[in-house]
């Protein structure tokens, strides 16, 4: 007999044995059990989540032989040909390969007419979001008032893309993603029940992996089993997967707390060769980030059988909240960027450089200071965080850099430019194209903190113009070296835009010009001889 692959062997067969969709068994349970069965059901969720599974189960509840109950018996003929795909009155359309009004009339024609045995026929159309308008024209009005019947179960991954008079005649069910604890479980069932040994560590990393998916977290056991010739460690599944051992990022952060540029770049050359993939480095970096955040603000919040719970909590207390946030920041800006790098190793090296070279200040603003302007490169510091400890966790004096760092409302000093609260003169300083100059000049400064810039424009136009916000951030980001957000606002101006105050300061520098010109004793005098008067004066 030829193998059957675990996705399908494992297939739920009634709604007791459905995973992670409670509230979708709980609502098709009532109705079952109540008689109250609607003429059309939408299911919708992502790919992997249990679409047509439920499908399948309700045709088998409509039409079980022992009658409609949400507990269809599973062993009578009916049962058995709906799991079997033979049930001549169970229909199953795929409308990502039969989407046209041809397709669509055929499978309303038939739907008149079913089996003297058959209780219900039930017209599933799977990926119905891919079906043409005319097929959707086609199916409204059997859909708004069947034979009763006929059943329709629609099923798509992208709801959006659904006419609104096809949602208006459906019950809606949105299917959520498979909750990684909840595959997991699943997975020690079926590894169990398939007689093969699995780390509970690998299970995770399956789960991990299959990203909300259960259909795909079987597909990857059925994997994991072929790769590690049936005994499934976590070691395996990292090499088949290609995920990064997390010894590496937590290195990477040990290296940063003890600001040791030398002992993270000797972690990147390593991670170089095992050639694993620098974004998902990134990723599982900025994940293991929002552990440690969130850890520190809820231990409770990391899992008692989490693998690596106690690295989690020991970097919680190693690092202060301000260069997690800062670190977190600086890993997604990063793998946005690693495309332009001239390569992943670079691109990666260069972001945990950046994490090392600035830090929030000591006052918890968000001003980001070099980390040493003397130091050599690689020679280790005494943890920042180890001195705020011994002083009973109250920040010590700014260690001395050779630069004055100031309030962040003042001046902020990092990169290779500086911002000292004058918007008109540090917006003239950025490399600016001409239509993103044009936003800027068109912008009031209301203020800078936390690493926020708040401005406010006067038009609904320029507060909604995303891209040019967003490369005059990028702008602001090259010039100061650090990451910062715009926040814009959508109000009536003070006159304090660039434009306003360069043309203001325009106008005063021409006034006091023709005043010095015209009250110039010399020039009175050719005036007053010829009968000319100047007509191009000039500010020098």
């Amino acid at each position: 007999m030829s193998y059957i692959v675990l996705a399908r062997r494992y297939r739920p067969k009634s709604f007791a044995t459905l995973v992670g969709q409670e509230h979708v068994v709980r609502a098709l349970t009532h109705a079952l059990d109540g008689k109250r069965l609607h003429h059309a059901y939408l299911f919708t969720g992502t790919r992997g989540v249990g679409k047509t599974t439920i499908a399948r189960i309700l045709a088998k509840a409509l039409n079980c032989e022992a009658g409609v109950s949400s507990t269809p018996c599973g062993s009578c003929g009916t049962c058995e040909a709906i799991d079997q795909g033979r049930f001549i009155d169970y229909i199953e359309m795929d409308a990502a390969s039969n989407r046209g009004v041809d397709e669509m009339t055929q499978i309303l024609e038939s739907a008149p007419y079913k089996l003297d045995s058959t209780r219900y026929k039930v017209l599933m159309i799977d990926e119905v979001h891919m079906l043409t308008n005319t097929a959707f024209n086609a199916m409204l009005k059997t859909l708004e008032e069947p034979p009763d019947h006929v059943k329709f179960v629609l099923a798509t991954t992208d709801p959006q893309k659904i006419p609104v008079t096809v949602l208006s005649r459906c019950l809606q069910f949105n299917l959520k993603q498979m909750p990684q604890p909840a595959i997991v479980d699943h997975l020690v069932s079926v590894f169990a029940e398939e007689g093969i040994t699995a780390e509970k560590s690998a299970l995770r990393l399956i789960a991990q992996g299959a990203a909300g998916s259960m259909r795909d977290a079987l597909s990857l056991s059925d994997q994991a089993i072929a790769y590690s010739a049936g005994e499934v460690t976590e070691e395996s599944v990292r090499a088949m997967l290609g995920t990064i051992d997390a010894s590496y990022l937590l290195n990477i952060l040990d290296a940063l707390v003890a600001a040791d540029a030398k002992a993270v770049l000797a972690v990147v050359s390593r991670m170089e060769g095992m050639s694993f993939s620098f974004a998902a480095a990134l990723s599982d970096l900025a994940s293991l980030l929002a552990r440690i955040a969130m850890a520190q603000a809820a231990i409770a919040t990391i899992p008692e059988d989490a693998l690596d719970r106690d690295h989690v909590l020991r970097l919680a207390k190693a690092m202060s909240r301000e260069d997690v946030q800062l670190y977190y920041q600086i890993a997604i800006h990063g793998r946005n960027d690693l495309p332009f790098a001239p390569d992943e190793p670079t691109g990666f090296a260069m972001t945990l450089l950046r994490m090392h070279s600035f830090r929030p200040d000591e006052e918890g603003t968000g001003a980001q200071v070099p980390d040493s302007a003397s130091r050599p490169v690689g020679e280790t510091a005494p943890a920042r965080n180890a001195a705020q400890s011994r002083a009973g966790g109250q920040p010590g004096p700014a260690p001395s850099h050779g630069a004055t760092v100031q309030d962040e409302s003042s001046s902020v000093a990092a990169g290779a430019g500086s911002f000292d609260g004058d918007w008109t003169s540090l917006v003239a300083r950025l490399p600016l194209t001409g239509f993103v100059r044009n936003w800027a000049n068109k912008s009031e400064f209301i203020g800078f903190e936390a690493g926020v810039f708040s401005l406010r424009v006067g038009t609904r136009a320029l507060a909604d113009d995303k891209p040019m916000r967003e490369k005059l951030r990028a702008a602001l980001e090259q010039y100061l070296g650090r990451p910062v957000r715009l926040a814009v606002q959508l109000g009536e101006l003070a006159g304090a835009s660039v434009a306003a105050i360069v043309e203001k300061d325009n106008d005063e520098r021409q006034k006091a010009a023709e005043v010095s010109i015209m009250g110039d004793a010399f020039v009175r005098e050719v005036m007053d001889k010829t009968g000319a008067v100047p007509t191009d004066i000039r500010p020098s």
